[in-house]
């Protein structure tokens, strides 16, 4: 016998649940859903009398979720994310618009594969519209399980910032050191030289962080002291031609700056920075036309470019 929803549990209970668990704090959810902290307390309180369990946990570091917490979560986020959906179709049927997909990308794939397959997917679906978000993993798949995104695509990221999405790896690619043309560092190219300049590193919470990080432990450096943590691609490919900062950045990046000599790759071995590149998606969902033909066109990217 199909068991029904509880008719208790209400919009309200769901986004609030999910923003609180999104934010890691009651007064944050509660400004970006324009609520007091009182009102916020009390939705979740609701909701928790009537699944009878405690999803959320308060403590001096923030806000916890509970185990019964992380599977509802999951739930809840595909939820909303299937509601957003038809909303926007609905919207899009009233206004005569046409179908809009949304894809993150990570710099990588925004600079190496995105502007080939987004040329094709023209080709293959000219009455879709594409829109594309870039920006680093956590805040792109967040997106992703709100249903503000319908696909991403990028670097695999940690188990915790993999929590509640798909991944189909497509390709690997691996972290490369680039210095300006002529640099001295050229010269007699090793890691222990590389502390003699400015590094621009990449910041917590990027995809290739733990890779660079595991990468300079192995090779017995726990710090690069003199550094600038970023993974802008546009700050990177302007700032390093004038001055004589060493780039750590994933290869995807400055593929076309190294084939046209504006950027020099160091010779210094990072396979182990080696990692699969995919596509991310909220898990179970299926696919829209438009979304297969987008997956088409990438994958068609992918092998001009020679990575697969």
């Amino acid at each position: 016998m199909e068991t029904m929803i509880d008719r208790r549990i209400k919009f309200r209970h769901i986004q609030c649940f999910v923003e609180i668990a999104r934010l890691r704090s009651f007064k944050q959810a509660a400004e970006a859903l324009f609520l007091t902290q009182p009102a916020i307390s009390k939705t979740l309180k609701e909701l928790e009398d009537i699944v009878g369990e405690a999803l959320l946990l308060r403590s001096r570091s923030g806000v916890e979720l509970t185990k019964s917490g992380e599977v509802f979560l999951h739930f809840a986020q595909m939820s909303l994310a299937s509601l957003q959906q038809g909303l926007d179709r609905v919207e899009r049927e009233g206004r005569a618009e046409k179908e809009q997909l949304s894809i993150g990308a990570l710099p990588s794939v925004t600079a190496r594969i995105l502007p080939r397959a987004a040329a094709k997917f023209s080709e293959l679906a000219p009455d879709a519209m594409l829109r594309i978000v870039d920006g680093p993993l956590g805040y792109l798949t967040d997106r992703l399980k709100l249903g503000e995104l319908d696909l991403v695509l990028g670097r695999l990221g940690t188990s915790s910032a993999m929590d509640g999405v798909s991944f189909t790896q497509l390709y690997n690619e691996e972290v490369v050191f680039v210095v300006r043309p002529g640099h001295p560092l050229l010269d007699a190219p090793s890691l222990e030289r590389v502390r003699d300049w400015q590094v621009i590193f990449p910041p917590h919470g990027s995809a290739i962080r733990p890779l660079v990080d595991r990468f300079l432990v192995s090779q017995g450096f726990a710090d690069l002291p003199n550094r600038l943590e970023t993974v802008s691609g546009a700050f990177g490919r302007n700032y390093v031609p004038m001055s004589d900062a060493v780039w750590i950045i994933s290869g995807g990046v400055v593929e076309r700056q190294i084939a046209d000599g504006t950027l020099v790759r160091v010779p210094i071995e990072t396979d182990l920075t080696l990692g699969p590149v995919g596509f991310m998606a909220r898990p179970g969902e299926v696919a829209t036309s438009t979304r297969q033909i987008f997956e088409l066109a990438v994958r068609t990217a992918i092998r001009d470019a020679g990575l697969a």
